[in-house]
């Protein structure tokens, strides 16, 4: 054997591969100019027509409450002058006012808390009808939703009528219950819960609705595996949908307290334009004070605390839902 064939052969480095290029970039999408602009220019329409509809309104609202404004200002005989806020200090320093505020946030909290639970009832329920009638539900909801203010009023009048009202009569049948001619507007409470059982009746379908379409979101998967875990039916609902429906039940919360807090219609409908003082809301003490007292300042000072307490609301609202979507 050779010398040449016991030698080991020289290891050759690999050869040396050239660096990956850089890949690409990615195409620079151009947009157009002004693209800052455009939404604004989008807008304007709307946020004119709001300037228009509701900032001079409030901007009167604001001025007259600190003005000394009466018939005597409204008809030109006498100018209308400022007088700083001597009508908030008259406004908060009555007595009747505060009572008017507390009957107000009552009436506004019953109103909330029973439109919301019979709303989620129902929604629930909607869940598990079948579908035809669940359809059926669902226009008598849309129906009762669209009927004007003034027309479910009457027809309230029409149930709740201490001589010929179909309640009475109904509840008369029972054994030993004798409720004809029974007045339910004696009374303020009670005169009160018919008018919150009118606004709960025409505020439900607007939840259930809502609700339901909520309903559809739940992950049933997450249904599924709860009740592996051994939840029943409330232990799914507290832990799965309430989440889930979270963001939903504060938006419908928020808006049913804003729009029972402002109810106006349905007092003033219920007690024929005149509604007594112990039926007094905020937005009835208010239209009472200007154009039955004919005090349109003080009448704007009640007006503007109350769209200040709803602000507030507003304010408590913005902050739950930033905490969800902090949280999402």
């Amino acid at each position: 054997m050779s010398a040449a064939d016991t030698t080991t052969p020289a290891k050759v480095p690999p050869p040396r591969q050239a660096p990956p290029t850089p890949a690409d970039d990615p195409p620079r999408v151009n947009r157009p100019s002004g693209g800052a602009t455009a939404p604004w220019l989008l807008l304007a329409p709307c946020l004119l027509i709001l300037a228009l509809v509701m900032g001079y309104p409030l901007a009167r609202l604001v001025t007259l409450s600190f003005q000394k404004f009466g018939q005597s200002q409204l008809w030109g005989f006498q100018p209308a002058e400022s007088v700083g806020f001597d009508n908030f200090a008259k406004v908060l320093g009555d007595g009747e006012f505060w009572a008017v505020v507390v009957r107000t946030i009552v009436f506004a909290a019953g109103a909330v808390v029973f439109t919301m639970v019979i709303g989620m009832a129902l929604a629930l329920l909607l869940q598990r009808v079948s579908g035809w009638l669940k359809v059926l539900i669902n226009i008598v909801l849309v129906a009762s939703w669209g009927m004007p203010v003034i027309v479910a009023t009457t027809v309230f009048k029409w149930l709740f009528d201490s001589d010929y009202g179909v309640l009475n009569a109904l509840l008369s049948k029972l054994p030993g219950v004798e409720m004809i001619g029974h007045n339910w507007f004696a009374s303020g409470p009670q005169g009160l819960a018919v008018i919150m059982l009118l606004v709960v009746w025409g505020a439900v379908p607007f939840v259930v609705i809502t609700l339901s379409a909520g309903l559809t979101q739940v992950p049933k998967e997450l249904e599924e595996a709860a009740r592996l875990d051994g939840a029943g039916s409330w232990g799914v609902f507290r832990y799965v949908t309430l989440p889930v429906l979270k963001p939903i039940i504060v938006m419908l919360t928020t808006l049913s307290v804003i729009w029972d807090m402002g109810v106006f219609p349905q007092v003033f409908v219920m007690r024929n334009g005149h509604p007594e003082p112990e039926f007094q809301v905020l937005n009835t003490y208010s239209y009472d004070r200007a154009f039955v007292v004919n005090d349109y300042a003080q009448g704007s000072a009640i007006a503007l605390i109350t769209v200040l307490l709803l602000l507030g609301v507003v304010a408590v609202y913005m902050r739950q839902m930033l905490k969800i979507g902090e949280v999402e």
